[in-house]
Formats: structure tokens, C-alpha cells, sequence
């Protein structure tokens, strides 16, 4: 039996740092909501066989209205207060697969990812357990304590993480066990809880891309309806 796919579509944030009065991923560009537009790419990528959508409390009618007409979804749930409970809601969803099956995990503010970066996420599924998108950092990047610089790591090290991030399902099923056990949890992405609690598994890091932008101000909010005019120019309805 051919190994399944899963796409989840974490729109748990209520995105305050829009000031839109409303989760960022209701508000609209290109004429359909942010979310319309992050499920529609995985809907229409062939190696995705179903997407799940997690949706901030209280916006699950909203969220289902819109994921309604894709033909692949199997969910939409309720999400949590954070990002990783997000994730564990949607694992919880996922509880009767095998561990070899592939899970993506993708921010709903992230309306533009292509396909060429789901397919490089998939393909590097194929050898390892854990894989990330990065792109390289274009500024320099500090670490600050009590205001002052205390390092500077060289540029051309530092890649910002992007999503989708892919995992087989055993892999990041055993690493949220642990973190879910670590009274101490912090955590900001999914690769970020296994390189935490499975430091042993290699994370791939496979290219993003510029367009896969994330909606989080109002600035970006523009550059967003900029980019779905250039998906209408050109056809691409992903």
C-alpha cells in the first residue's frame, strides 16, 4: 500500500499583530481568504491525499465554510492557546495511522507556498524523518542580552525556517510525547520539538522560497495582495 500524505493547516492564531479584529487567516487577498488559498495548495498537489485544518476557538464554522469545497479535506478541528498545542490536536486527529505515514505541517498565514517546495519536502521525506524549508538570511543576526550584542553568528550559517515541515508520523509522534512530559516546554515550530527531544534525528533543510511569505502585520498584508495578483496573471491558482 502506497505510503499516505497529510497535510495539516495550522490556523490556531488569532494573528493580534494584524489588527484585523479577526484571525488573519479569515482576512482576505486576491479576493479569498488567506486559509483558501494555504489549503488550496495542498489540495491540488498530487502526493497529498487528505488535509486536516486546525482553527483558532471560535472560528471552526468560518474555518469549515472555507475548507468546505476541497475535495481533500478530512477535518477541521479546534486548535489550541499555542502552536504546540495546535500540532498535539491535530496528532490526536491522526492517532489511528501508521508511523510511516508523511505529515506536513504548514502555518495557514503562508497563502503562496508552491508546489516545488512541497515537493522537495516530500522527496526529502524519502531519507530522512524530519525535514525543514529555509531560506538564507539576508540580514545579520544577533543575539542580544539586557540590550547589548553578546555574538554574531556568521551569516552564511543561519538559514529562517519556513513551513511546510514534513515528518514521518512516528517521529514526530515520539517527540511530542517527550515534550509533552518536560514541564519546561517552549517550543516555536514542530523540527524545533524534535531537534529538542530527538536530537538524534537529522533534520533535512530543504530551499523555501521568498514568495512563501507570512502574513503577520499589515505590511505584509500588502505585499500578500501584490502576490495574488501575480498568481492571477499567471494562471497559477496554487
Amino acid at each position: 500500500m502506497a505510503t499516505r500524505t497529510v497535510a495539516v493547516v495550522l490556523a490556531g492564531g488569532v494573528g493580534a499583530r494584524m489588527g484585523a479584529g479577526r484571525p488573519k487567516q479569515l482576512v482576505e487577498v486576491g479576493g479569498r481568504p488567506i486559509l483558501a488559498h494555504a489549503i488550496a495548495a495542498f489540495d491540488a498537489h498530487p502526493a497529498v491525499d487528505e488535509v486536516v485544518v486546525v482553527m483558532a476557538a471560535g472560528h471552526l464554522r468560518d474555518a469549515a465554510a472555507i475548507a468546505a469545497p476541497f475535495r481533500k479535506t478530512a477535518a477541521v478541528i479546534e486548535g489550541g492557546d499555542t502552536r504546540t498545542a495546535s500540532t498535539v490536536a491535530a496528532l490526536r486527529v491522526l492517532d489511528d495511522r501508521p508511523d510511516d505515514a508523511r505529515v506536513l505541517f504548514h502555518d495557514a498565514a503562508r497563502p503562496f507556498v508552491d508546489a516545488s517546495v512541497i515537493d522537495r519536502v516530500l522527496d526529502a521525506l524519502d531519507g530522512h524523518d524530519a525535514v525543514a524549508v529555509g531560506v538564507p538570511a539576508s540580514d545579520t543576526i544577533v543575539v542580544v542580552e539586557d540590550g547589548l550584542v553578546v555574538s554574531m553568528p556568521p551569516r552564511d550559517s543561519m538559514s529562517l525556517f519556513q513551513t511546510p515541515q514534513g515528518f514521518r508520523l512516528g517521529t514526530i509522534r515520539r517527540a511530542y510525547e517527550l515534550a509533552l512530559a518536560d514541564p519546561a516546554l517552549r517550543a516555536t515550530d514542530d523540527c524545533g520539538i524534535v531537534h529538542r527531544y530527538l536530537p538524534d534525528v537529522p533534520i533535512r533543510v530543504v530551499a523555501g522560497s521568498d514568495r512563501n511569505l507570512k502574513v503577520t502585520r499589515p505590511l505584509d498584508a500588502v505585499v500578500a495582495e501584490h502576490l495574488a495578483g501575480e498568481h492571477h496573471t499567471t494562471g497559477d491558482v496554487r
